[in-house]
């Protein structure tokens, strides 16, 4: 093993690394190498004697995780440390241990979509309406019961938001018994089991602080209840817990993080050193500023300083739009100007916002402006339908007793299993008590059920039973049997689908780099555990040459050369829910100081004067957390003379003009003549074709509408775009 894990780091740093035995609370600013911080004090421990198995290190994005262990294969670290995500390690924990957490040891892990269909069968036995109490709202509710260890029987006398009291308690004890039923769990209850099973086994809970001598906390502002519990109960025979944080970078409120923990660290932990990692290596002093001087109003944080390495730049900047389509194109034109007048990389560039609902009209623009981009959000790719019905399947395989895979999947493909006799076979098996795929072995008690439809049950039961004989062997050979035995290859074909078709050979080879990684010996199951804990910011890829589209949330832990935060304004940041129900306008707060911090070199940030809601223009005013910013040059852009024109810039009192290259997507491009009507257009499905800014990519769809004839094409780089081919300027290759 390399010996110079010291080597390079600051002072501070250097403190946090070589700190041995008992708890320590690093305060890491944005941009301070807590990463490194945390990889390098995992190779120290090492280099003294720890076994890499005693260490455990735990994060909150797969990302971040392989980015830790990306970094110490570096320093040639013996393999051996566990670095993964709390919800990893539950996962796990729970699977080895799932006799004593009193659970079966297939169970499966649920994503929103189905716990949504579970709830959805649990209100419709109420006659709830989903567009009174939407789904997503009530799941958020009992996700917040669960993360404070409020068990079903506990919880009858609740009330939430938009629901009258005791009905929340009500739905939630019967969704807990849907569950129970389909050996599952979904993520909170990953959560709330470990943490229960530690708190009441204390032999496996000394067993585990064994295992795990060295706790590291990534951060730790994140955790909410449950995952403090986790990490004080796991330190609690030795207490070298070593957690990095930053409460101005505390966002995750809403789904339960308790900004309290960090907070409180010298008061759980009376005499614990503290290291403030103060020096910012990844933003301009421009930049840092003006997240110094927004983040100063918050009351509920620990001082430090944001202090810049890097040299001077260019103030931020804040346009100042009409409405939403206005500030879309200027966002285009801006990402044009700093890849020409600048020459960064579209993919070292990025456009943020509040909701993902704001997405579509920047997308337009991009589109029109032959800009390509990728809209970060991993979970996309998971919930497209033939992927959920692969997953269904092979869910189904290791636990045949998941009643939502199960509905998903006994006719899809079509095999003439019609709703209203899985619907009676359903009712009887939850009034016997059987679980529903042993009755579907043995159906005979059933009444009412015609011998062809029998006949086609056995032929689905005998399906399944025998794709279950490869349980055991590499997970891509299992994927691929599903595919072709279960009909659904054919199907999709006959509908000439090749969209989907490429998605279902994309998501078998996220099998095959599985079957080739460590985690690999757990098979199916760890397999299936893996893709259902993947998060938003697993999705990012660099290197893709394309924009980078996310929300505020998502981008936490990214870094970009150039940042643009879209819709600054008064109800969208802060959002207009931060107002009810006494909820953190100081998370707000700290939610748009994450993105300002995403920025190394250039920053710009934009408002309109009137924003479409609803199918409805309304009046937007600039966000109260910057009003009166210094150090912002004001920007107002009516695209007079087709481009921005600035009125004022309060940091330097100068009058400029935007270069001209920011200004392209309105300029008169040669374009090329359009696609003959009669269908004799040069470009087909399949075609390589080459875009001179884009690079070259292949044709996925040709579409005609009216006089227009648009191509969807996949580029090498990575970026997907719809454009008109008469303003496209592709070159066929082929």
């Amino acid at each position: 093993m390399s010996e110079d894990f010291l080597t390079g780091l600051t002072e501070r740093q250097r403190a946090a690394v070589l700190h041995m035995e008992g708890p320590m609370l690093v305060l890491a600013g944005p941009g301070s190498g807590k990463t490194r911080v945390i990889s390098h004090r995992v190779a120290q421990l090492v280099s003294r004697g720890v076994p890499p198995g005693g260490i455990l290190a735990l994060t909150f994005t797969n990302k971040a995780a392989e980015e830790m262990r990306t970094r110490l294969r570096a320093m040639a670290v013996p393999r051996g440390a566990t670095m993964c995500t709390f919800h990893s390690l539950c996962a796990r924990l729970l699977r080895e241990f799932a006799g004593r957490a009193g659970l079966p040891e297939n169970f499966v892990i649920y994503d929103q979509s189905d716990q949504k269909s579970v709830l959805n069968e649990v209100m419709k036995e109420r006659n709830l309406d989903p567009k009174e109490f939407p789904p997503v709202k009530v799941l958020r509710e009992i996700g917040l019961i669960k993360n404070e260890m409020t068990a079903p029987d506990k919880a009858p006398g609740l009330a939430a938001p938009g629901l009258k009291e005791g009905l929340i308690g009500d739905i939630y004890a019967a969704y807990e018994k849907r569950l129970a039923a389909a050996n599952a769990l979904d993520f909170d209850d990953l959560l709330v089991r470990t943490a229960r099973l530690l708190g009441n086994d204390r032999e496996l809970r000394d067993r585990l602080g064994r295992r795990y001598r060295f706790i590291l906390v990534d951060e730790y502002q994140d955790t909410n209840a449950c995952q403090y519990r986790i990490a004080r109960d796991l330190a609690r025979g030795h207490n070298n817990l070593f957690v990095t944080g930053d409460p101005d970078q505390s966002i995750y409120g809403w789904r339960g993080a308790d900004i309290g923990n960090i907070l409180a660290f010298e008061k759980d932990f009376p005499g614990a050193p503290i290291v403030r990692l103060e020096e910012n290596f990844r933003s301009t002093p421009e930049v840092l500023r003006l997240a110094d001087e927004l983040i100063r109003a918050n009351t509920r944080r620990k001082e430090k300083r944001l202090v810049a390495r890097k040299p001077g730049g260019t103030p931020p900047r804040l346009y100042r739009f009409a409405d939403e389509r206005e500030e879309a194109r200027g966002a285009a034109a801006w990402i044009n100007g700093m890849h020409k007048d600048h020459g960064i990389d579209y993919g070292r560039t990025a456009i943020f916002y509040r909701t993902n609902a704001m997405s579509r009209v920047l997308e337009e623009a991009l589109i029109q402006a032959a800009i390509p981009y990728q809209i970060v959000k991993g979970l996309e790719f998971f919930q497209r339908r033939e992927v959920k019905d692969m997953l269904a399947y092979l869910r189904l395989l290791v636990n045949p007793a998941d009643e939502a895979s199960l509905l998903r999947i006994i006719n899809r493909p079509a095999r003439g299993i019609g709703d209203a006799t899985v619907r009676k076979l359903l009712d009887h098996s939850r009034s016997g008590g059987m679980d529903i795929w042993s009755l579907l072995k043995d159906p005979d008690g059933v009444p009412d059920i015609s011998a062809a439809f029998l006949a086609r049950l056995e032929r689905f039961v005998g399906m399944i039973e025998e794709l279950r004989n490869r349980l055991g062997q590499p997970v891509a050979g299992i994927a691929r049997a599903v595919y072709t035995r279960t009909g659904l290859k054919d199907a999709l074909a006959d509908e000439k689908n090749t969209d989907a078709m490429e998605n279902v050979e994309e998501f078998i080879h996220s099998a095959l780099q599985f079957d080739g990684e460590e985690t690999a010996s757990d098979g199916l199951a760890g397999y299936l555990r893996q893709t259902a804990l993947i998060s938003d910011a697993d999705s990012y890829r660099e290197g893709s040459g394309a924009v980078s589209l996310m929300t505020l949330h998502t981008a936490k832990g990214l870094e970009f050369a150039a940042v643009m935060i879209v819709g600054v304004e008064d109800g969208i940041i802060p959002h207009s829910r931060s107002f009810e129900g006494g909820r953190d306008v100081e998370e707000e707060r700290r939610l748009l100081f994450v993105g300002i911090t995403r920025a190394e070199r250039f920053l710009a940030l934009s408002h309109t004067q009137a924003r479409t809601v609803y199918g409805t223009s309304k009046p937007a005013t600039l966000s109260p957390f910057l009003r009166g910013a210094t150090g912002l040059e004001i920007v107002h852009a009516p695209f007079l003379n087709k481009g921005f024109e600035v009125r004022e810039a309060r940091s330097s009192g100068r009058e400029e003009r935007v270069p001209a290259s920011q200004r392209a997507i309105w300029r008169e491009e040669p374009r090329s003549a359009p696609p003959p009507a009669d269908g004799g257009s040069p470009f087909r499905p399949g075609q390589r074709v080459r875009h001179p800014a884009i690079g070259t990519g292949r044709i996925k769809k040709l579409t005609a509408d009216g006089t227009k004839s648009r191509v969807v094409v996949q580029f090498d780089s990575g970026a997907r775009l719809v454009m008109d081919l008469g303003q496209a300027r592709l070159e066929p290759l082929d």
